[in-house]
C-alpha cells in the first residue's frame, strides 16, 4: 500500500463559527468551546483512507511546555465509541479521497490556544501533518462545563452580548451609561490570551499555570489582577480618582473596553492612564466573555472601604458639618466590581452560582492587588473564612456608619445612621435595558431574624438603628431639576416622632465632592435655625445651592455632599443626616435617518445643546458601537459652542451585523466632562 499522504485540509470555519458561536470573531482562525464537537475535513492524495489498513491519531497541544500529566497535551486514535472525560476523534463521513472527521475536547481541558497534528500510519511506516492551530473556550452551554449557565436568555446576555449598561450615580438617584464591551471584535481575543501568558503565575511557573487554565477561578483570579497595573505586573489599567488626568485620558471619558484592550496591546503592555471603578470592572467583563465566561458588571450604592476591617466606617465633623480630619475609611457613592458565573468544587457547600470578581485595586489579597472569586452566597451568609476575600466585601455592603461631631471643647458626640451601606445593587436585566435590583442576593432584608443570624456569625454588632426608633428624624430632600448650570434647592425635613414638643437646632452644609467619598470646598452654609416641633409634625429647613458657587469646584463626578446636622435641646443628642445630590448632564440627543439595514449606509444625527452661561471650547464627540462603527468615530468641533447653543454633527454608519446594536455617544469640552448617550438601533439583515 501507497502511503496516506495528506494533501489539503479545511478547518470548517464558518460551519464550526456557527455551532460554537463564535462566528462574530471573524473568520481568521478556528475559536471552539470545550466539550463541544467540531469538523474537520481532511482531503488525501494519490488514495483515500482505508480503515483495514490506516491508523489515524491527532495530537493536541497547548502552552510552551506540553505533558500529558498536566492535561496540556493529548494523544487521541480515531475511535467509534468516545469517552467524554478525555478527547475524542470520530469519523463522520467518507467521501473517495475526503474524509471528515469530529473531534471533541473534555469539558474541563485547559482553555488557550491548542497545536493540532495528525499521525497517519500503515503496519509499515508512518507520517505526521500539522493541521493548525485553534482557540478552546469555556463553554456555557455544556452541563458538564464549571461554567454552565442553564437559560440561553441569559447566555446571550452573559456571554455572548457585546453591549451594555453599567449603573452609575447615586443611590436615590440612579442612572445608567453605555459601554461597548467588544469582546467578539479583530483582536480582542489574542489580547485577552496574551493577558494569561504575562501574568506573573504564568512567568513562575508556566506549566503550572497550563495546567490551571480548565478552572475559571483560577482565570478569574488572574483576570482580576491583571486588569490593574498595582503589582508592576503589566497590567492594564493605572487607576487615579484626582485631576489632572492629562498624561492620559480621564476616567470618565470612555465608552468602551476595545479601545482601551487595544491601546494596552500597542504600548507593549504599558498601563493606560486612566481608570476607575467602572472603568476597571468594565474591561474585566470583556475579558472574561471573551474566555467563555459569563460575567455581568454589578453597582453597589453607598460602597464602604473598611481599611480597619471592624464593619464600622467612622466620620468626623466639626459643628458646621465640615471634615474635621481626615479617615481612611470611606463610603464610596457607588462602587463597580464584576460577577462571574461558576461552580466551585473547591469549596465544601453549595457555593455554586454568582462569584465577586473586583479588579479596582483597594487591598491586597494573598499579596497581590486582586479580589474574589467570593461566592454571593457566602456573602450572604456570612462565611468569612472562605475563598476569597469575603471579610472585604461584605464590610463593603454591611458596615455601619458613625458620624461623630467634634464639640469646639474637643468633646465628640456620636450620631448612628440607620442603616446606608449595600443599597440598589444593580445590574443590566437580562434582554433588556432596565435596571435588576440584586441586593437580595448579598444580603437578607434588615431587620430579619436571618440578618441578625449572619452578623452573629460574622462578629458583627450591628450599631444602626431603625428610623420607628428615633424620637427625631432628620433627612435631607432636593428639590426638582439639580442641572448643571442652575441654582436648585435642598431642604432638611425633621420629623417629630414623639407626643411632646421638640426644639432643636439645625443648619445645612453643602461642599463637592467626588464619587469615592473624597470632599472638595463648601458650596453652601445656612446660619443655625432654633426649631419649635408640635407632637407628630414635620417641618423643613431650606437651602440654596448656587450655580456661581459650585461651578468651579464641582468635579467630573458632579457630586454635592449635602450635610445636616441637627442638636436636640431636651437631651444634647446630636443627628447628622447626609446626602448626596447628583448635579445632570444635558442629555445627548441621537436621531437614526434612513432605514436600518445590514451593509446599506445609515445615518446617525448627533446634538448637545449648552445649558451653561459660558461658551463649550475643545468640543469632542466619540461615537461607537459594535456592528454599527468600524472602531471609534471622533468628531472635533472647530468652533466653540456658545451658551444655550446646540452642537451638532451627523456620522455616516455602514452596519456590519444584524440584530439589536447601541450606538454609544461621549462628548468631552473643558466644561462639560463625560456627557453619554445611546440610541438602540435595530438592523434588518440584508435581503438574500
Amino acid at each position: 500500500f501507497a502511503d496516506l499522504v495528506l494533501d489539503t485540509w479545511d478547518l470548517q470555519l464558518e460551519r464550526n463559527g456557527r455551532e460554537h458561536r463564535t462566528a462574530d470573531m471573524g473568520c481568521k482562525q478556528l475559536v471552539v468551546r470545550r466539550g463541544q464537537p467540531f469538523t474537520i475535513t481532511l482531503h488525501f492524495s494519490g488514495r483515500g483512507y482505508d480503515e483495514g489498513v490506516d491508523k489515524l491519531a491527532f495530537n493536541v497541544e497547548t502552552g510552551p511546555c506540553p505533558n500529558e500529566t498536566s492535561g496540556t497535551k493529548s494523544h487521541f486514535a480515531m475511535t467509534d465509541c468516545p469517552e467524554e472525560s478525555c478527547w475524542s476523534a470520530v469519523i463522520q463521513q467518507q467521501d473517495g479521497e475526503s474524509l471528515s472527521v469530529s473531534l471533541c475536547s473534555p469539558p474541563n481541558a485547559c482553555i488557550g490556544r491548542y497545536t493540532l497534528t495528525l499521525e497517519a500510519s500503515t503496519d509499515y511506516q508512518g507520517s505526521s501533518f500539522h493541521i493548525g492551530d485553534f482557540v478552546l473556550l469555556f463553554n456555557a452551554w455544556h452541563p458538564e462545563d464549571t461554567v454552565f449557565l442553564r437559560e440561553e436568555n441569559e447566555r446571550h446576555e452573559y456571554v455572548l452580548s457585546q453591549q451594555g449598561l453599567i449603573f452609575q450615580g447615586t443611590h436615590n438617584y440612579i442612572f445608567s451609561i453605555p459601554w461597548n464591551f467588544g469582546q467578539f471584535e479583530d483582536d480582542i481575543l489574542p489580547i485577552c490570551l496574551n493577558m494569561l501568558d504575562i501574568n506573573p503565575k504564568h512567568l513562575r511557573d508556566q506549566n503550572r499555570d497550563c495546567s490551571r487554565r480548565n478552572d475559571p477561578v483560577y482565570i478569574g483570579r488572574v483576570v482580576s489582577a491583571m486588569v490593574n497595573c498595582n503589582d508592576e505586573d503589566r497590567g492594564v489599567l493605572a487607576g487615579r480618582w484626582i485631576d489632572p488626568y492629562d498624561d492620559g485620558t480621564n476616567p470618565v471619558a470612555w465608552i468602551g473596553s476595545v479601545d482601551i484592550l487595544k491601546r494596552w496591546k500597542n504600548f507593549g503592555c504599558q498601563p493606560v492612564k486612566y481608570g476607575q471603578c467602572w472603568v476597571f470592572a468594565a474591561v474585566a467583563c470583556t475579558v472574561m466573555r471573551c474566555l467563555g465566561i459569563p460575567t455581568r458588571v454589578v453597582t453597589n450604592y453607598n460602597s464602604a472601604h473598611d481599611t480597619n476591617a471592624n464593619l464600622t466606617i467612622d466620620h468626623y465633623l466639626n459643628e458646621r458639618g465640615g471634615q474635621e480630619r481626615q479617615s481612611w475609611d470611606k463610603i464610596w457613592n457607588f462602587h463597580c466590581w464584576v460577577e462571574s458565573w461558576m461552580a466551585r468544587p473547591d469549596l465544601a457547600g453549595d457555593y455554586d452560582g454568582w462569584q465577586v470578581l473586583d479588579p479596582t485595586p483597594q487591598e491586597k489579597s494573598e499579596g497581590i492587588y486582586c479580589c474574589g472569586p467570593a461566592p454571593v452566597k457566602a456573602i450572604k451568609e456570612g462565611d468569612m473564612q472562605l475563598k476569597y476575600d469575603i471579610p472585604f466585601i461584605f464590610a463593603e455592603v454591611n458596615a455601619d456608619v458613625v458620624y461623630w461631631v467634634v464639640q469646639p471643647d474637643g468633646m465628640q458626640k456620636q450620631s448612628i445612621q440607620s442603616s446606608t451601606v449595600g443599597k440598589n445593587i444593580s445590574t443590566k436585566s437580562v434582554g433588556k435595558d432596565s435596571r435588576e435590583d440584586i441586593t437580595h442576593n448579598y444580603k437578607y432584608p434588615e431587620g430579619s431574624q436571618e440578618e441578625r443570624r449572619v452578623f452573629e456569625k460574622a462578629e458583627h454588632e450591628k450599631k444602626s438603628i431603625t428610623e420607628e426608633d428615633e424620637a427625631l428624624h432628620l433627612k435631607i430632600k432636593v428639590s426638582e431639576g439639580a442641572n448643571k448650570g442652575c441654582d436648585f434647592d435642598v431642604f432638611a425635613v425633621i420629623n417629630n416622632n414623639t407626643d411632646v414638643e421638640r426644639v432643636c437646632t439645625v443648619r445645612l452644609c453643602a461642599r463637592t465632592t467626588s464619587y469615592n467619598g473624597s470632599n472638595g470646598p463648601q458650596c453652601g452654609l445656612t446660619d443655625p435655625v432654633d426649631i419649635d416641633l408640635e407632637p407628630r409634625t414635620e417641618k423643613r429647613v431650606p437651602m440654596r445651592i448656587l450655580y456661581e458657587l459650585y461651578k468651579d469646584n464641582l468635579t467630573q463626578d458632579n457630586l454635592i455632599k449635602v450635610v445636616a446636622l441637627l442638636t436636640d435641646h431636651h437631651t444634647g443628642d446630636v443627628m447628622v443626616a447626609v446626602r448626596d445630590v447628583y448635579v445632570e448632564n444635558p442629555p445627548i440627543k441621537i436621531r437614526v435617518l434612513g432605514e436600518p439595514m445590514q451593509n446599506r449606509k445609515l445615518v446617525a444625527e448627533i446634538s448637545l445643546v449648552n445649558p451653561l452661561e459660558v461658551p463649550l471650547n475643545n468640543c469632542v464627540f466619540v461615537v461607537e458601537g459594535t456592528g454599527l462603527t468600524k472602531g471609534q468615530q471622533i468628531k472635533k468641533l472647530e468652533e466653540p459652542v456658545d451658551p444655550q447653543a446646540e452642537a451638532k454633527f451627523r456620522l455616516d454608519l455602514m452596519p456590519q451585523q444584524s440584530g439589536l446594536q447601541k450606538l454609544m455617544v461621549d462628548f468631552e469640552s473643558d466644561q462639560l466632562r463625560g456627557v453619554k448617550g445611546y440610541r438602540n438601533v435595530i438592523i434588518a439583515p440584508q435581503p438574500m
